[in-house]
């Protein structure tokens, strides 16, 4: 029996897969094809996560944007920087502050 996957695992997916007595088809992705994948991969963990809403998908989110922040020549520790940067500046989501709408007061 043949199933089809056609997607970005984890690098040690196909281990796991040879000692469950299976044989695991693969190929190394180009970098264009990689982060094309890493973007898809995102979305796929985002629905897994909307499905589920527990901390695994969580941290699954957080892999694939960990290996995106890397793929486009960026480090952890800058998107941290960028994250914390606009919490100072335009805050957080602590408050639960939910926005109706806005008036123009010119109208």
């Amino acid at each position: 029996m043949r199933a089809v996957h056609n997607k970005l695992v984890r690098d040690k997916i196909p281990e796991i897969i040879e000692k469950a007595s299976k044989t695991a088809y693969t190929h190394i992705l180009s970098d264009e094809e990689y982060i094309s994948e890493l973007d898809k991969k995102l979305g796929e963990e985002f629905a897994e996560y909307q499905a589920d809403k527990n901390i695994e998908e969580l941290a699954d989110m957080l892999e694939v944007m960990y290996a995106i922040t890397e793929t486009r020549g960026w480090s952890v520790s800058e998107l941290e920087a960028v994250r914390r940067d606009k919490a100072e500046k335009r805050g957080g989501f602590k408050k639960k502050i939910y926005l109706e709408y806005v008036e123009d007061g010119n109208e």
